[in-house]
């Protein structure tokens, strides 16, 4: 089936990957770049990179993440751990029948990205994070360390309890998703800035604007995308994500103290609030000690979280010309 967007023609199709039956958007024939989704998101956060990098010489593929939207969602939380999640990545590149792939991230599907090219720099020609940087192991399990540093209403920690948050968010998709897409972004000054505290006996959505117009990056008919997406699959898959944060920090002991190998860029907006998480920006002025081969730290003033829905020209510059140079 193909879709025309005002950015791409791209195919979508099923294949099955790690167990699981995965959705993917592609476009074009070339090297092969796979582009990972965030929290809420879905293969339709790079409809402006698909038909770009196609442009470009490359075969992009943007799937439905584990839990998400048109993909296979498994019932036990510890479905999506980040072993899972590399796992998926990695039978991906095999199924579309490639030796290596440029994995390219954004917001949770930056960890994943990083993570690909921690666990398998044989099977990574290049490294993309969006939003979030590379974070190394820690000494101590995450959620506690969040916990003592942010308080117990960090939204990470409000994601914990089963139902809660799913229940939340799934009342009205399509409210919760413009709200979200609209709080997050660079637009979003001054108190509709988003927080990433929950107020006590609140909910995620009582940090968020629901604004009377959207801006000029997001159309009411993108939002109609998005809601349709989860309307179909709700939001337990993407939220049990963030219920394997303390595992995943188990899970990743043999690779404490690992640098990531292969050639990497890292892409922000100055007013995304991932940056001021505690220890961020430190991080990302560090972010040569742990990534030797950054070939780039990109900074985008007035972006907020959406990077590349916010700024599609220049994300997709950054990385054609990174692609171009590996």
């Amino acid at each position: 089936m193909s879709t025309m967007t005002a950015t791409t023609l791209h195919e979508h199709r099923h294949v099955e990957v790690n167990g699981i039956r995965m959705h993917i958007a592609e476009a074009g024939t070339g090297p092969l770049v796979v582009l990972l989704h965030g929290f809420p998101e879905c293969w339709y956060s790079w409809r402006h990179q698909l038909g770009a990098l196609a442009e470009a010489g490359f075969h992009a593929v943007a799937p439905d993440q584990r839990g998400y939207c048109r993909s296979d969602r498994p019932e036990p939380v510890d479905s999506y751990t980040i072993l899972d999640l590399v796992g998926d990545v990695i039978a991906l590149i095999d199924e579309l029948g490639e030796e290596q792939a440029v994995v390219v991230g954004h917001d949770w599907g930056a960890p994943v990205a990083w993570g690909t090219a921690m666990m398998r720099p044989d099977r990574v020609r290049g490294v993309v994070g969006l939003s979030v940087p590379y974070r190394p192991r820690g000494s101590a399990p995450p959620l506690g360390l969040l916990r003592a540093a942010v308080g117990e209403g960090f939204y990470q920690l409000y994601f914990q309890a089963p139902g809660v948050a799913d229940a939340e968010l799934g009342r009205d998709p399509r409210a919760s998703l413009r709200s979200v897409l609209y709080s997050a972004s660079g637009d979003a000054l001054g108190e509709h800035r988003l927080q990433a505290v929950v107020p006590p006996g609140g909910g995620f959505l009582d940090i968020m604007v629901q604004p009377e117009t959207l801006p000029g990056w997001l159309t009411e008919e993108d939002v109609d995308v998005f809601a349709a997406e989860f309307e179909r699959s709700g939001f337990t898959g993407g939220l049990n994500w963030y219920r394997n944060i303390d595992r995943n920090w188990r899970l990743t002991a043999p690779w404490k103290g690992a640098r990531i190998r292969p050639p990497a860029l890292y892409v922000a907006g100055d007013r995304d609030l991932v940056i001021d998480f505690p220890g961020a920006r430190d991080l990302v002025g560090r972010l040569q000690t742990f990534v030797p081969d950054l070939r780039g730290a990109v900074i985008l003033p007035g972006c907020g979280h959406w990077t590349q829905q916010e700024r599609p020209d220049e994300v997709n510059g950054a990385i054609v010309d990174f692609l171009r140079g590996l």
